[in-house]
């Protein structure tokens, strides 16, 4: 008898190699359960999360995570400055 982690396994072999189209609501309910299955949510959950504009707008906000408040604002400037608006 095979354990629940073999049978987890042979399930997303499945699903994951479908090549029926399934809804989106289904998708989006196999994927919660893998994750909370796997609890990869823990590693990169909120930039998985987010759409792919909240995705690019975090990916730009780490990028200058090492200025600080000041330098940050003074490149702000800098840049509307530099548009002639």
């Amino acid at each position: 008898m095979q354990n629940i982690d073999e049978l987890f396994q042979e399930a997303y072999q499945k699903a994951s190699t479908t090549k029926v189209e399934l809804p989106p609501d289904i998708r989006l309910r196999l994927y919660a359960y893998y994750k909370q299955a796997t609890l990869d949510y823990l590693h990169n959950f909120i930039h998985q999360e987010m759409d792919l504009v909240r995705g690019f707008k975090f990916n730009a906000w780490k990028q200058v995570l090492h200025l600080t408040q000041e330098d940050a604002k003074k490149l702000y400037i800098e840049l509307v400055n530099s548009l002639n608006l």
